[in-house]
């Protein structure tokens, strides 16, 4: 399988942001890492042999990059401040990285293509902000044991950027016939939880965004596994093998 290590300068962070590349064409897919995680978890933790006969056999093209979590949502201090770092990483995710990697991908496929995003954990909320945010962007979703609300990070404060990086907020808020609505029902949405242990704040979060598809008429398939599925690899690894098939036709 052909892998790639690299670095974007990103000048809404003003830093140099690290990246691997796993395939070489087919649908881009951008994996954004576990609570706290960098860009080589997927590989270092083996979800890497999950995807390796699509990217083997050309069906996806794999991205993955670092989340700024330490700086931003799991870190303490000034609210308004971690807020306004989290969106610049949106901006640099939407603004740099994903044009960069849709110019890898064009130059393999021959034309542009939507990506699919993914996630596990607090990874989810990554994942799923970025395909309800930017649908032009993304069509695909995989979002496995996920969180969907910033609030367990900032508490009572609440503003613009924390309402607009969290998909059950601004969900909840959406008009039923509003333009993205149509646009996600194009696409392909998977969200998954088991009802195990360390899923409380998954599962509950997993329901409450299976209540707004409901009621704003969103296709979305919401899976929910059994008593014995934990907030666990092992788990993920299942989940990912069963739903990426059925996501990618």
């Amino acid at each position: 399988m052909f892998s790639s290590y690299g670095k974007i300068y990103s000048r809404y962070l003003g830093r140099e942001m690290e990246y691997m590349q796993y395939g070489t064409s087919g649908k881009p897919v951008l994996i954004l890492p576990c609570q706290g995680g960098r860009f080589t978890e997927f590989e270092e933790m083996g979800m890497l042999k999950v995807y390796a006969p699509f990217i083997e056999d050309g069906r996806i093209q794999v991205f993955t990059i670092d989340s700024i979590d330490n700086q931003t949502l799991l870190a303490p201090g000034d609210p308004r401040g971690r807020i306004v770092h989290y969106e610049a990483w949106v901006n640099f995710v939407i603004g740099e990285a994903v044009p960069f990697f849709s110019r890898i991908n064009t130059q393999a496929n021959g034309w542009q293509i939507r990506f699919m995003s993914a996630g596990i954990s607090l990874g989810s909320l990554h994942a799923s902000n970025l395909f309800f945010r930017f649908p032009d962007t993304f069509d695909a979703l995989l979002a496995l044991s996920g969180i969907y609300t910033n609030e367990r990070s900032f508490g009572c404060y609440h503003d613009d950027l924390t309402y607009n990086n969290a998909p059950l907020q601004y969900l909840g808020g959406m008009p039923c016939g509003h333009p993205y609505i149509e646009k996600y029902n194009r696409s392909r949405i998977v969200l998954c939880v088991g009802r195990g242990a360390w899923e409380v704040e998954t599962l509950e979060d997993t329901r409450a965004m299976a209540a707004i598809f409901r009621r704003k008429g969103i296709d979305a398939w919401v899976d929910f596994w059994g008593d014995d599925v934990c907030h666990d690899w092992n788990w993920w690894y299942l989940q990912a093998a069963y739903f990426l098939p059925l996501i990618l036709g």
